[in-house]
């Protein structure tokens, strides 16, 4: 799924500006083109200037991963590209990550942000040359992908303010640690997030082709968590089973039980969901133990269904066990909230990526079970999380993230510039505050 290096797609090269789209330097009046229509040829003439550079940028992250707040080289190269262009970046606290501001603080503030951290795994494309030089660390998510995009989008805004012609500020968010996860949070604690109006977001997806565009109103991701059940009681003889607790068959039923009944107490539609992915007691056959454990995650689309979660599971696991007369003990740590996608946000999206990519490029994407957290953000504000195709049209071959031999067509590198450009100006000229102007209609995708 590689891509020997830049180039324009048959098929994706940017529609000319109408003659009615108003001038960079004309007042933002309403143009049916959308606010990004009109600056699509100076956006060409610095892809064709910083394409070949923002790919390569890429590829030497790609080179060089980093876990979750060991991204201390990657924070180090955003930083220094971003002073070079004359910005003032701002690392977090903690050395890893860092979030800059363009353009001036009147207007709104609208967010764009990357995930920068690389995942435990091993690169397994043996005929790369920007393959991991780390052993057991590859970026086998996109973050890396992610990060020259907002880069990118950040570099041509910094000129566009520059020229004061940005009409409110942007944010650019470069985040640590979201596989662990706990970056977001980070960030939010920094003041990142801190007078933004909305914020959005692209991730890579291997399973549509690059040129396109997935999006989706409501939870896109879920909720992800870990829980850790422990039981313990006397043990005892297994030919004796009721001089005691039998330990081992009151964990098979706390096993069996919790998740059918903790999804009788939501609604249906949040996917609330508990699966185990370890259980161990005993070591012997023929002795019951004093203690076994059962440990999983809960996944969930649902924001009130999450919040109420710890305290169903609690109560629900002290009646099981109370009915063998074992004691039972729940820790429940959190993980991320579901994404939850703004209709107006989304709309904004598509209003952007359809001069670039088309409408029949803007596809709907499905929900997913996996945790993404963004979705920290989008609990304090308004936004969206999108999908970028990232394969080979054409390509054949079954591809998914959290791969070792995860790869994308670096062309998505300039549609996802274009886009995350396009959606902050979109933001930005027409999305006013969130509650200044009615919802938008028709947002929904899926």
């Amino acid at each position: 799924m590689t891509h020997p290096g830049p180039g324009v797609m048959p098929g994706l090269e940017p529609p000319t500006a109408p003659a009615a789209a108003r001038s960079a330097s004309a007042d933002a009046g309403e143009d049916a083109a959308g606010p990004g229509a009109a600056l699509q040829p100076q956006l060409d003439a610095f892809l064709a200037g910083h394409e070949d550079e923002l790919i390569a940028f890429r590829r030497d992250l790609h080179m060089h991963p980093e876990l979750g707040y060991a991204e201390h080289r990657t924070t180090r190269l955003i930083a220094e590209r971003l002073r070079a262009a004359g910005l003032d970046p701002r690392v977090l606290p903690q050395g890893t990550g860092l979030f800059c501001d363009i353009g001036p603080a009147e207007g709104g503030t609208v967010a764009l942000r990357a995930d920068i951290d690389a995942l435990p795994l091993q690169d397994e494309k043996a005929g790369a040359p920007y393959r991991s030089t780390v052993p057991g660390v590859a970026h086998a998510c996109g973050h890396d992908v992610h990060t020259a995009m907002v880069l990118g989008a950040g570099l041509f805004l910094a000129q566009q303010a520059a020229a004061g012609l940005l009409p409110g500020r942007v944010r650019l968010l470069f985040q640590p640690a979201e596989e662990t996860p706990g970056g977001a949070l980070d960030v939010m604690a920094a003041g990142g997030i801190a007078g933004v109006d909305r914020a959005f977001a692209l991730h890579c997806d291997p399973r549509i082709e690059v040129g396109q565009l997935g999006l989706r109103t409501g939870p896109i991701t879920a909720a992800c968590d870990k829980v850790y059940v422990k039981v313990t009681g006397p043990g005892g003889h297994t030919a004796r089973p009721h001089l005691t607790a039998d330990l081992v068959y009151a964990l098979a039923k706390i096993v069996t039980e919790l998740p059918s009944a903790l999804s009788r107490r939501v609604d249906p539609r949040s996917s609330l969901s508990l699966v185990w992915g370890r259980i161990s007691a005993g070591s012997v056959a023929n002795a019951i133990p004093d203690d076994g454990i059962a440990e999983g995650t809960v996944r969930c689309l649902d924001d009130e269904a999450w919040h109420r979660a710890p305290e169903m599971m609690k109560a629900l696991l002290q009646s099981v066990a109370a009915a063998y007369d074992v004691e039972a003990s729940l820790e429940y740590v959190r993980g991320v909230p579901p994404t939850v996608n703004e209709a107006g946000s989304v709309q904004m999206f598509r209003d952007a990526a359809t001069p670039v990519i088309g409408e029949e490029g803007v596809v709907p994407t499905p929900q997913s079970l996996g945790g993404e957290d963004f979705g920290w953000y989008l609990e304090s504000i308004p936004g969206a999380l999108a999908r970028l195709g990232v394969r080979t049209p054409g390509s054949s071959g079954e591809y998914d993230l959290h791969r070792g031999d995860f790869d994308v067509d670096e062309r998505c590198v300039a549609v996802g510039v274009r886009v995350l450009t396009g959606t902050a100006l979109t933001a930005l000229w027409e999305g006013g505050r969130p509650g200044d102007a009615e919802p938008v209609q028709g947002a929904a995708l899926a």
